[in-house]
Protein backbone atom coordinates (compact mmCIF):
# COMPACT_ATOMS: atom_id res chain seq x y z
CA UNK A 1 0.00 0.00 0.00
CA UNK A 2 1.53 3.22 -1.02
CA UNK A 3 0.99 5.91 1.44
CA UNK A 4 1.43 9.81 1.19
CA UNK A 5 1.37 11.92 3.97
CA UNK A 6 0.64 15.44 2.60
CA UNK A 7 2.32 18.15 5.14
CA UNK A 8 1.61 21.82 5.42
CA UNK A 9 3.31 24.79 7.54
CA UNK A 10 2.59 25.08 10.78
CA UNK A 11 1.13 21.53 11.19
CA UNK A 12 0.64 19.52 14.51
CA UNK A 13 3.68 18.08 15.37
CA UNK A 14 2.13 15.12 17.25
CA UNK A 15 -0.55 14.67 14.35
CA UNK A 16 2.38 13.65 11.87
CA UNK A 17 4.60 12.00 14.42
CA UNK A 18 2.11 9.45 15.39
CA UNK A 19 1.00 9.06 12.01
CA UNK A 20 4.63 7.98 10.68
CA UNK A 21 5.75 5.77 14.01
CA UNK A 22 2.60 4.16 13.57
CA UNK A 23 3.40 3.01 10.54
CA UNK A 24 6.86 2.71 10.73
CA UNK A 25 5.99 0.62 13.84
CA UNK A 26 3.74 -1.69 11.28
CA UNK A 27 6.44 -2.26 8.99
CA UNK A 28 8.59 -3.22 11.73
CA UNK A 29 6.40 -5.69 13.30
CA UNK A 30 5.55 -7.21 10.00
CA UNK A 31 8.98 -7.71 9.41
CA UNK A 32 10.57 -9.15 12.33
CA UNK A 33 7.17 -11.10 14.10
CA UNK A 34 4.93 -11.60 11.18
CA UNK A 35 7.84 -12.60 8.74
CA UNK A 36 6.75 -10.59 5.97
CA UNK A 37 7.82 -7.58 4.05
CA UNK A 38 7.09 -3.94 5.13
CA UNK A 39 3.07 -3.17 3.94
CA UNK A 40 3.10 0.34 3.91
CA UNK A 41 5.47 2.51 1.29
CA UNK A 42 5.10 5.71 3.15
CA UNK A 43 6.33 9.28 1.35
CA UNK A 44 6.23 12.78 3.23
CA UNK A 45 5.25 15.37 0.71
CA UNK A 46 4.60 18.99 0.55
CA UNK A 47 3.48 22.02 -2.27
CA UNK A 48 6.27 23.92 -0.88
CA UNK A 49 10.09 22.70 -1.57
CA UNK A 50 10.27 23.79 2.47
CA UNK A 51 7.50 23.02 5.29
CA UNK A 52 7.90 24.10 9.16
CA UNK A 53 5.74 22.12 11.83
CA UNK A 54 3.62 24.19 14.05
CA UNK A 55 6.24 24.24 16.49
CA UNK A 56 9.28 25.30 14.25
CA UNK A 57 10.56 21.86 13.41
CA UNK A 58 11.89 21.70 9.55
CA UNK A 59 9.96 18.35 7.88
CA UNK A 60 11.83 16.77 4.85
CA UNK A 61 9.28 16.48 2.11
CA UNK A 62 9.21 15.53 -1.19
CA UNK A 63 8.05 16.95 -4.16
CA UNK A 64 4.81 16.12 -5.65
CA UNK A 65 5.50 14.87 -9.50
CA UNK A 66 2.99 13.68 -11.68
CA UNK A 67 4.18 9.83 -10.99
CA UNK A 68 3.04 9.94 -7.91
CA UNK A 69 0.53 7.32 -7.26
CA UNK A 70 -0.86 7.11 -4.10
CA UNK A 71 -3.14 4.50 -2.94
CA UNK A 72 -3.88 6.49 0.49
CA UNK A 73 -3.32 10.42 1.18
CA UNK A 74 -3.45 11.34 4.99
CA UNK A 75 -3.87 14.60 5.49
CA UNK A 76 -1.96 15.83 9.16
CA UNK A 77 -3.99 18.39 11.01
CA UNK A 78 -2.75 22.09 11.05
CA UNK A 79 -2.04 23.70 13.91
CA UNK A 80 -4.70 26.49 14.35
CA UNK A 81 -6.46 25.16 17.08
CA UNK A 82 -9.14 28.70 17.24
CA UNK A 83 -11.43 29.66 14.29
CA UNK A 84 -9.45 32.66 14.63
CA UNK A 85 -6.09 31.25 13.75
CA UNK A 86 -7.99 28.25 11.33
CA UNK A 87 -10.06 30.75 9.22
CA UNK A 88 -7.03 32.68 8.04
CA UNK A 89 -4.70 29.66 7.60
CA UNK A 90 -7.25 28.24 4.94
CA UNK A 91 -7.04 31.16 2.51
CA UNK A 92 -3.24 30.78 2.81
CA UNK A 93 -1.70 29.78 -0.68
CA UNK A 94 0.12 26.64 0.31
CA UNK A 95 -3.28 25.49 1.51
CA UNK A 96 -5.50 26.16 -1.78
CA UNK A 97 -2.90 24.23 -3.68
CA UNK A 98 -2.88 21.14 -0.99
CA UNK A 99 -6.97 21.49 -1.55
CA UNK A 100 -6.16 21.21 -5.34
CA UNK A 101 -4.24 18.65 -4.98
CA UNK A 102 -6.65 16.78 -2.81
CA UNK A 103 -9.09 17.26 -5.51
CA UNK A 104 -6.60 15.53 -7.99
CA UNK A 105 -5.55 12.55 -6.20
CA UNK A 106 -9.57 11.69 -5.71
CA UNK A 107 -9.77 12.13 -9.08
CA UNK A 108 -7.47 9.89 -9.65
CA UNK A 109 -8.74 7.04 -7.89
CA UNK A 110 -6.71 7.52 -3.93
CA UNK A 111 -8.40 7.32 -1.49
CA UNK A 112 -8.28 10.28 1.41
CA UNK A 113 -7.48 10.54 5.08
CA UNK A 114 -7.66 12.65 7.59
CA UNK A 115 -7.54 13.61 11.40
CA UNK A 116 -8.76 16.82 13.36
CA UNK A 117 -8.83 19.89 11.69
CA UNK A 118 -7.00 17.76 8.67
CA UNK A 119 -10.39 17.27 7.86
CA UNK A 120 -11.69 21.08 7.28
CA UNK A 121 -9.29 20.63 4.07
CA UNK A 122 -10.78 17.50 2.98
CA UNK A 123 -14.44 19.45 3.16
CA UNK A 124 -12.92 22.49 1.32
CA UNK A 125 -11.99 20.30 -1.37
CA UNK A 126 -15.52 19.47 -1.52
CA UNK A 127 -14.47 15.68 -1.01
CA UNK A 128 -16.81 15.33 2.01
CA UNK A 129 -20.23 16.61 0.94
CA UNK A 130 -23.33 14.58 1.10
CA UNK A 131 -21.31 12.22 3.00
CA UNK A 132 -21.18 11.57 7.07
CA UNK A 133 -17.88 12.38 8.42
CA UNK A 134 -16.52 13.49 11.75
CA UNK A 135 -14.00 16.19 12.77
CA UNK A 136 -12.57 17.53 15.65
CA UNK A 137 -15.27 18.13 18.16
CA UNK A 138 -13.78 21.40 19.67
CA UNK A 139 -14.33 22.41 16.08
CA UNK A 140 -17.25 20.90 15.30
CA UNK A 141 -19.44 24.23 15.22
CA UNK A 142 -17.27 26.11 12.89
CA UNK A 143 -17.09 22.75 10.81
CA UNK A 144 -20.96 22.54 10.85
CA UNK A 145 -21.73 26.11 10.01
CA UNK A 146 -18.95 26.62 7.31
CA UNK A 147 -19.76 23.18 5.21
CA UNK A 148 -23.46 22.41 5.65
CA UNK A 149 -23.44 19.79 3.36
CA UNK A 150 -21.40 17.49 5.38
CA UNK A 151 -23.68 15.51 7.28
CA UNK A 152 -21.32 16.03 10.68
CA UNK A 153 -21.38 13.72 13.67
CA UNK A 154 -18.64 14.34 16.14
CA UNK A 155 -19.60 11.89 18.26
CA UNK A 156 -17.72 9.45 16.46
CA UNK A 157 -14.25 9.00 15.90
CA UNK A 158 -13.80 7.17 12.77
CA UNK A 159 -16.56 7.89 9.58
CA UNK A 160 -15.21 5.77 6.83
CA UNK A 161 -16.82 6.00 3.38
CA UNK A 162 -16.03 5.02 -0.28
CA UNK A 163 -13.91 8.29 -0.49
CA UNK A 164 -11.94 7.81 2.75
CA UNK A 165 -12.02 8.26 6.51
CA UNK A 166 -12.35 11.02 8.76
CA UNK A 167 -10.64 10.86 12.30
CA UNK A 168 -11.31 13.17 15.33
CA UNK A 169 -9.66 15.41 17.59
CA UNK A 170 -5.26 15.54 18.25
CA UNK A 171 -4.86 11.84 19.10
CA UNK A 172 -7.20 10.56 16.50
CA UNK A 173 -4.35 10.89 14.24
CA UNK A 174 -2.98 7.39 15.81
CA UNK A 175 -7.05 5.98 15.68
CA UNK A 176 -6.71 6.81 11.98
CA UNK A 177 -3.12 5.03 11.80
CA UNK A 178 -4.26 1.95 13.18
CA UNK A 179 -7.30 1.76 10.93
CA UNK A 180 -5.45 1.93 8.15
CA UNK A 181 -3.15 -0.69 9.33
CA UNK A 182 -6.38 -2.75 10.14
CA UNK A 183 -7.53 -2.25 6.35
CA UNK A 184 -4.53 -4.40 5.52
CA UNK A 185 -3.93 -6.63 8.43
CA UNK A 186 -6.23 -7.18 11.11
CA UNK A 187 -3.36 -9.38 13.18
CA UNK A 188 -0.79 -6.88 12.37
CA UNK A 189 -2.78 -3.91 13.76
CA UNK A 190 -3.36 -5.69 17.10
CA UNK A 191 0.48 -6.18 17.27
CA UNK A 192 0.93 -2.70 16.67
CA UNK A 193 -1.96 -1.39 19.01
CA UNK A 194 0.02 -3.74 22.13
CA UNK A 195 3.40 -2.36 20.63
CA UNK A 196 2.15 1.17 21.40
CA UNK A 197 -0.42 0.39 24.25
CA UNK A 198 -2.97 2.31 22.17
CA UNK A 199 -6.28 1.26 21.04
CA UNK A 200 -8.87 2.26 18.63
CA UNK A 201 -11.78 4.41 20.45
CA UNK A 202 -15.04 4.09 18.76
CA UNK A 203 -16.38 7.75 19.91
CA UNK A 204 -15.47 10.74 20.83
CA UNK A 205 -18.15 11.50 23.24
CA UNK A 206 -16.63 10.61 26.60
CA UNK A 207 -14.13 13.88 25.62
CA UNK A 208 -16.48 16.56 24.66
CA UNK A 209 -16.34 19.76 26.79
CA UNK A 210 -20.06 21.22 26.76
CA UNK A 211 -18.64 24.69 27.66
CA UNK A 212 -16.12 24.94 24.82
CA UNK A 213 -18.95 24.14 22.46
CA UNK A 214 -21.60 26.64 23.95
CA UNK A 215 -18.88 29.62 23.13
CA UNK A 216 -19.38 29.40 19.80
CA UNK A 217 -22.79 31.22 19.71
CA UNK A 218 -23.93 33.96 22.45
CA UNK A 219 -27.02 32.23 22.57
CA UNK A 220 -26.15 28.90 23.26
CA UNK A 221 -24.05 30.47 26.12
CA UNK A 222 -26.79 32.09 27.73
CA UNK A 223 -28.46 28.23 27.16
CA UNK A 224 -25.54 26.46 28.77
CA UNK A 225 -25.64 28.94 31.88
CA UNK A 226 -29.31 28.24 32.68
CA UNK A 227 -29.28 24.86 32.10
CA UNK A 228 -26.49 24.19 34.50
CA UNK A 229 -28.63 26.40 37.29
CA UNK A 230 -31.21 23.67 36.25
CA UNK A 231 -30.00 20.44 35.95
CA UNK A 232 -31.96 18.88 39.43
CA UNK A 233 -35.15 20.71 38.14
CA UNK A 234 -34.98 18.74 34.74
CA UNK A 235 -35.31 20.33 30.73
CA UNK A 236 -38.40 22.71 29.94
CA UNK A 237 -38.18 24.07 26.42
CA UNK A 238 -40.65 26.61 27.22
CA UNK A 239 -39.28 27.85 30.56
CA UNK A 240 -35.49 27.45 28.85
CA UNK A 241 -36.73 29.90 25.88
CA UNK A 242 -38.38 32.08 28.07
CA UNK A 243 -35.54 32.65 30.18
CA UNK A 244 -33.30 33.92 27.69
CA UNK A 245 -36.23 36.37 25.63
CA UNK A 246 -36.53 34.23 22.48
CA UNK A 247 -38.56 31.53 21.15
CA UNK A 248 -38.70 27.75 21.61
CA UNK A 249 -38.32 27.82 17.58
CA UNK A 250 -35.20 29.91 17.62
CA UNK A 251 -33.76 28.00 20.39
CA UNK A 252 -34.18 24.42 18.76
CA UNK A 253 -32.85 25.79 15.53
CA UNK A 254 -29.58 27.45 17.18
CA UNK A 255 -28.92 24.38 18.93
CA UNK A 256 -29.49 22.68 15.55
CA UNK A 257 -26.89 24.27 13.75
CA UNK A 258 -24.51 24.95 15.95
CA UNK A 259 -24.45 22.09 17.94
CA UNK A 260 -26.10 19.07 15.74
CA UNK A 261 -28.59 18.65 18.42
CA UNK A 262 -31.48 19.71 20.15
CA UNK A 263 -31.61 22.14 23.72
CA UNK A 264 -32.75 18.59 25.08
CA UNK A 265 -29.88 16.60 23.87
CA UNK A 266 -27.39 19.42 25.20
CA UNK A 267 -29.33 19.50 28.10
CA UNK A 268 -28.48 15.91 28.79
CA UNK A 269 -24.92 16.49 28.11
CA UNK A 270 -24.44 18.49 31.16
CA UNK A 271 -25.85 16.08 32.96
CA UNK A 272 -23.84 13.76 32.26
CA UNK A 273 -20.65 15.49 32.41
CA UNK A 274 -22.01 17.20 36.28
CA UNK A 275 -23.13 13.04 36.76
CA UNK A 276 -19.05 11.80 35.69
CA UNK A 277 -17.90 15.17 37.79
CA UNK A 278 -19.93 13.88 41.34
CA UNK A 279 -18.90 10.22 40.72
CA UNK A 280 -15.10 11.42 40.96
CA UNK A 281 -14.82 13.78 43.50
CA UNK A 282 -18.60 13.19 45.83
CA UNK A 283 -18.91 10.36 47.14
CA UNK A 284 -22.46 10.36 47.04
CA UNK A 285 -23.98 7.15 45.72
CA UNK A 286 -25.98 6.78 42.60
CA UNK A 287 -29.47 7.11 43.98
CA UNK A 288 -28.21 10.96 44.91
CA UNK A 289 -26.14 11.83 42.39
CA UNK A 290 -29.34 11.23 40.16
CA UNK A 291 -31.18 13.58 42.23
CA UNK A 292 -28.46 15.89 41.47
CA UNK A 293 -29.17 15.73 38.22
CA UNK A 294 -33.08 15.94 38.29
CA UNK A 295 -33.34 12.36 37.51
CA UNK A 296 -35.79 10.15 40.62
CA UNK A 297 -33.67 7.11 40.23
CA UNK A 298 -30.54 5.98 39.37
CA UNK A 299 -31.81 3.60 36.64
CA UNK A 300 -32.38 6.18 34.34
CA UNK A 301 -28.60 7.70 35.12
CA UNK A 302 -27.30 4.55 34.15
CA UNK A 303 -29.00 4.24 31.44
CA UNK A 304 -28.18 7.81 30.23
CA UNK A 305 -24.31 7.39 31.08
CA UNK A 306 -24.00 3.90 29.45
CA UNK A 307 -26.17 5.43 26.04
CA UNK A 308 -23.84 8.48 25.94
CA UNK A 309 -20.36 7.06 27.04
CA UNK A 310 -20.11 3.02 26.49
CA UNK A 311 -20.05 2.42 29.91
CA UNK A 312 -21.45 1.42 33.29
CA UNK A 313 -20.95 3.53 36.36
CA UNK A 314 -19.05 0.92 38.25
CA UNK A 315 -16.44 1.37 35.11
CA UNK A 316 -16.76 4.71 35.36
CA UNK A 317 -16.11 4.71 38.83
CA UNK A 318 -12.86 2.77 38.17
CA UNK A 319 -11.64 4.53 35.62
CA UNK A 320 -11.33 7.81 37.77
CA UNK A 321 -9.50 5.91 40.15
Amino acid sequence: MRIVVLALDGLFDTGLAVTLDALTAANGLASRLMGGTPRFEVSTVGVRKRVRSGQGFTIPVQAITPDLKPDWVIVPALGATTPELLLPALERADVKRAVAQLQAWHREGARIAASCIGTFLLAEAGLLDDRPATTTWSLAPLFRQRYPRVSLDESRMLVPTHIGVTAGAAMGHLDLALWLIRTASPELAALVSRYLLADIRSAQAPYVIPNHLAQADPLIQQFERWARDHLKNGFSLQEAAGALATSTRTLQRRCQEVLGKSPLSYFQDLRVERAQSLLHGSGLDIEAIAAEVGYEDGATLRTLLRQRLGRGVRDLRVELL
